[in-house]
């Protein structure tokens, strides 16, 4: 078991990383565990990993093991995502739980709970609305002078030879990774976006994640 009972799940180790520091920076850093499924016994990191492992991570809820828990995801896109499967998908996991229909909490998901549980919560992965990644959030809350050094990495990408290696659906991954190949610090992970001070806090975006966060473990 992690170190607190209040349990971020995340897909990733990448996910894990970046919304550490967001936690931090909001001051949440002590109080929360942001996690993928192997550090918490699951048996693989991934966003099936993460569906897997929730209803283990429910009953601990329902037992007090854990005293607050919530999941960020990727929507990806459809066959096998989109905002609205993904929702679904994880309300089909929590309703035996006695979850209800998740409503909105500060731009986010929350399942408020029959028998008087704390709220579930649930961010899909870029805005609760959209196909997309965390990546595709990041874009969303770039500072405004990074703002013409992304485009040009999406142009860049854009006129890669067809078809790219990549996966079309990870089209936001390589704009974002070429992106941050160009700063002082090339190399380094997603969190660098924020650690180098690339992303704009106020961005609502931004704002709308952390009171999310706020809101269910505060």
């Amino acid at each position: 078991m992690a170190a607190t009972d209040r349990i971020l799940l995340v897909e990733g180790e990448a996910d894990r990383a970046f919304l550490e520091l967001i936690c931090r920076n909001i001051g949440l850093g002590n109080t929360v565990t942001v996690a993928p499924p192997k550090d918490l016994a699951g048996t693989h990191n991934s966003r099936e990993g993460v569906f897997n492992h929730l209803p283990l991570l429910l009953k601990q809820l329902n037992d007090g093991t854990v005293t607050r828990l919530a999941v960020v995801v990727d929507a990806d896109s459809p066959p096998n995502g989109g905002f609205a499967s993904t929702r679904d998908r994880v309300t089909g996991i929590v309703a035996p739980f006695g979850y209800g229909p998740p409503g909105h909490t500060s731009g986010g998901l929350c399942y408020a709970n029959s028998d008087g549980l704390p709220d579930f919560g649930l961010w899909v992965m870029p805005n609760n609305s959209s196909v997309g990644m965390l990546e595709d959030w990041i874009k969303q809350c770039v500072r405004a002078n990074e703002s013409a050094l992304l485009s040009h990495a999406d142009g860049i990408v854009a006129a890669l030879p067809d078809p790219p290696k990549f996966n079309p659906l990870h089209l936001s991954k390589a704009e974002v990774a070429t992106w941050l190949a160009w700063q002082k610090r090339p190399g380094h992970g997603l969190y660098s976006a924020l650690t180098d001070d690339l992303i704009d806090t106020q961005s609502p975006a931004y704002v709308q994640l952390a009171a999310w966060l706020k809101h269910l473990f505060s």
